[in-house]
């Protein structure tokens, strides 16, 4: 039989939390709601392309990082908007940008360069980066008026179609001020200028009155993390903004032993038995992409019942408590993360990461089924 791992991903889960997030914009800004760019990149966030376009199939739009991801999004039948949030990266990539109807981020000087010295016969809607503080891409202030005029002139030869304005936030998960500054420093240097803008991430989407405060013509969020049952929050849990998980790590029990007191358990002896108690090892480890560094403690439930990994995580295999689940034996079902376990976000608090890295380092050797 195959090795007892696996990765269950629930569209209706992601659907769900799509409508949610609606829903809530809808609350927050009614007569006024933004549209929204679901966010697909790194294989809609481990969840798999194809599982994310059908669980987004009412999207707005979707937004991703990579030109192939694109491609296929129009191969499987998406024929809604498509963004490329880092743009695109040489000359080549305009005929496919052309060919599949795909709009891209304008960062840097660069992709103006490659534009205007090789023009396409169709237009490519875009959005122009303004660097608002996050000093990651897009042009600085006092650059972006000139930028967004050369966006204008390729728009007038028909070289771009839809201009927008766009920026990310660094800090609306946790600092209001940080972001209403850079809020400011969008609204300066946009002032005046008409067409789509595109702002809030998954912390901004969901903060309240953030969204409804930025005059858009039309706003367009862009939340990621959210729409797969994480919370970008470190002090708010997904379910408490009506998001359910969208993809349950579980596995097996593979071994049960008495490890008696005073004995340590895995690579390293991090762990030490404070009694006699009941071990068992679960076909999960850092090869599946299970964090090695998860210390002991770290929350798992065996068999429906909460319960913590004892020692260091090994490649194919790590360590659990059964003295909470004294029933438990060979066979009996693990629940990683996700529907009936832990939450993503737990496992990442206790491995001090966020549930981000988790659910995007699942990796292949792990079957997947798609509800």
């Amino acid at each position: 039989m195959p090795r007892p791992i696996l990765a269950t991903i629930d569209t209706e889960a992601l659907s769900h939390n799509l409508h949610t997030v609606a829903d809530r914009l809808r609350q927050d800004a009614p007569g006024a709601t933004p549209f929204i760019w679901a966010v697909i990149k790194a294989r809609g966030y481990g969840h798999g392309l194809e599982a994310a376009l059908a669980g987004f199939d009412q999207a707005d739009g979707l937004a991703m990082l990579d030109l192939e991801e694109a491609v296929r999004c129009r191969e499987l039948g998406w024929t809604g908007p498509l963004l490329l949030l880092e743009g695109f990266f040489e000359p080549a990539d305009l005929d496919v940008l052309v060919h599949y109807h795909i709009g891209a981020a304008l960062h840097c000087t660069e992709q103006f360069d490659m534009l205007e010295s090789s023009p396409v016969a169709r237009q490519i809607d875009a959005f122009v980066k303004l660097n608002t503080g996050m000093h990651r891409l897009g042009f600085q202030p006092d650059e972006f008026r000139a930028a967004h005029v050369r966006a204008l002139a390729l728009q007038a030869d028909g070289v771009l179609g839809q201009v927008g304005t766009m920026t990310h936030f660094a800090r609306a998960d946790d600092d209001p001020a940080v972001t209403r500054d850079q809020i400011d420093c969008f609204l300066r240097a946009t002032d005046g200028l008409s067409g789509p803008v595109s702002l809030c991430n998954s912390a901004a989407t969901l903060t309240p009155g953030l969204a409804a405060g930025i005059a858009g013509d039309p706003q367009w969020v862009r939340p990621g993390i959210c729409l797969y049952g994480a919370s970008p929050f470190a002090d708010r849990p997904a379910d408490t903004f009506g998001l359910r998980p969208a993809m349950t790590l579980s596995a097996r029990l593979i071994g049960v032993h008495r490890v008696p007191a005073g004995e340590s358990v895995g690579y390293g002896h991090t762990f030490r038995a404070p009694r006699d108690m009941r071990v068992g090892i679960v076909a999960c480890g850092y090869a599946d992409g299970y964090p090695r560094h998860a210390p002991s403690g770290t929350p798992v439930v065996v068999d429906g019942v909460r319960s913590r990994l004892v020692g260091r995580v090994s490649m194919d295999m790590l360590a659990v408590d059964l003295d909470p689940v004294p029933g438990a034996a060979v066979g009996a079902p693990v629940v990683l993360w996700g529907q009936g376990g832990p939450s993503v976000d737990e496992v990442a608090t206790a491995c001090g990461t966020i549930g981000y890295e988790l659910l995007t380092a699942v990796t292949p050797r792990v079957p997947r089924r798609v509800l």
